[in-house]
């Protein structure tokens, strides 16, 4: 069933109107007390409104104005941030030229430190050693101050700046050479005053007794200079000239290696001694293998050998029936050759196969004698080496003992017995190499010996008739 469709309004409006009829006049009046009601509080509402459109239209200029004034210093808050930031971007691009502008400053104070190192070093090495006692003050300074913590690198580099100054004063000073007062050792080790002459890398040295005088050398493991055996012109010229200033100068072409050269060398006693106990056994097997090779050239030279000459003879006295005679000149040959000759004319009548066995046994028999002696040399030239190395082994054992006890300082020193401990290296080679040599040439020369015999007995074998020999019994 279709029910008519009203409006909200309208059906409110007959709502009330059907409550109005039904309780009479009392609806009425409730009515017109609302609408009245609702009129005043309409008014009231409009009043509100035009008070609170009034206040919103007086308080809008301010407040437009306050935003204006906002809005600009936003703006210009906008505008110092973006001059702040340029600025800072530049004051980045002028830190980091600072930073790359103290970096090559660093670098540059770090090459001059290097050079015034270099420069200390060099100046320190072309001191004579008579000058360094003088200088050494000034070097520890320096080399205090270039490790110095509490230093800044300008304090460390005027500090250190002071070895420029130094070498200014002593290069004046040496022009035209000086004399400095100083010490030196005698020939006898005992420490002498005196004045020392410097001319140039020439150190001379004359003490005050009058006793000793002579150029000046620094030796190992010593403090003080020594001075250096010349002869009695050189020493009188050398004390006139630091004595009076003026005189003739002994000068050294060699910068003093001339006078170490002269200490270097050994006798051959002071060698064997540097050499250790393995020396003694070296010198033995040395002198006895020379001795086993001397006597075997000359066993070895005295074995002549059959020329085919000899051997000719010896062959027609056999086939001709005169074995006396061939045994006679067999035995005219000295040596095993002519025992093997004679050997042979003996059994001369055997058969062939019996000839050559006999002329084997004697060709063994000899090449044992000639042989003799030769293992002895094959084994002094492997044995020698193995002496020396052993030697060497403990003198660097013993080395290294007293590097760890006492420390190794002085390079040269270590150097110098390095140097001792390879002397019986160097004297096992020596006594190994020739018994090697000799060895070999001995040894050909035995071969030699028994390879004319055995070409002698196949000769002598082929040059008899070929009949038959009667059975051996």
């Amino acid at each position: 069933m279709l029910r008519p469709f009203l409006p909200s309004s309208a059906s409110g409006l007959m709502l009330a109107l059907g409550m109005a009829l039904i309780p009479g006049t009392a609806a009425g009046q409730d009515l017109s007390q609302v609408a009245t009601q609702a009129s005043d509080d309409l008014k009231q509402a409009l009043a509100e409104l035009a008070a609170v459109r009034q206040q919103v239209e007086s308080e809008r200029l301010p407040v437009a104005r306050e935003l204006s004034e906002l809005e600009q210093k936003l703006a210009d808050q906008r505008v110092e941030l973006g001059k702040a930031q340029r600025f800072q971007e530049n004051q980045l691009v002028e830190l980091n030229a600072l930073k790359a502008e103290a970096k090559r400053r660093a670098d540059e104070v770090g090459f001059v430190d290097s050079l015034l190192s270099e420069y200390t070093r060099s100046f320190r090495s072309r001191l004579h050693f008579v000058e360094e006692p003088s200088y050494l003050a000034v070097f520890q300074e320096v080399d205090k101050a270039a490790v110095a913590p509490d230093l800044t690198p300008a304090e460390r580099l005027n500090r250190r700046f002071v070895i420029l100054k130094t070498a200014m004063e002593r290069g004046h000073q040496t022009l035209g050479g000086e004399i400095i007062e100083g010490r030196a050792l005698d020939r006898q080790g005992r420490v002498q005053q005196g004045k020392i002459a410097l001319i140039g890398p020439i150190a001379m040295f004359a003490d005050t007794a009058g006793t000793s005088a002579g150029m000046l050398q620094q030796e190992l493991n010593k403090a003080d200079p020594t001075v250096v055996a010349v002869n009695p012109e050189i020493e009188a010229a050398t004390r006139e000239l630091i004595t009076t200033g003026k005189g003739r100068l002994a000068m050294d072409p060699t910068l003093g290696n001339a006078f170490k050269l002269s200490a270097m060398k050994q006798s051959f006693w002071e060698t064997i001694q540097h050499g250790g106990w393995v020396m003694a056994p070296l010198i033995l097997l040395g002198t006895a293998s020379w001795l086993t090779a001397v006597f075997k050239w000359f066993q070895l030279s005295r074995v002549r050998l059959a020329t085919e000459k000899d051997l000719q003879k010896v062959l027609t006295h056999v086939n001709d029936g005169e074995k006396p005679k061939a045994i006679a000149h067999a035995q005219g040959i000295p040596g095993p050759v002519g025992g093997l000759l004679a050997t042979a004319v003996e059994h001369s009548d055997e058969k062939k196969e019996y000839i050559e066995e006999v002329l084997y046994e004697r060709i063994l028999a000899a090449r044992t004698r000639l042989e003799r002696g030769l293992p002895f040399l094959a084994l002094t030239a492997t044995t020698g080496p193995l002496l020396g190395l052993l030697g060497t082994v403990m003198g660097m054992i013993a080395l290294f003992k007293l590097i760890s006890s006492f420390g190794s300082g002085d390079p040269r020193v270590l150097a110098s017995g390095i140097s001792e401990a390879l002397i019986a290296t160097a004297s096992g080679m020596i006594v190994a190499i020739p018994a090697l040599l000799l060895h070999a040439f001995l040894t050909r020369k035995a071969k030699a010996i028994v390879g004319s015999m055995e070409q002698t007995s196949v000769g002598f074998i082929n040059g008899l008739p070929e009949v038959e020999r009667l059975p051996f019994a």
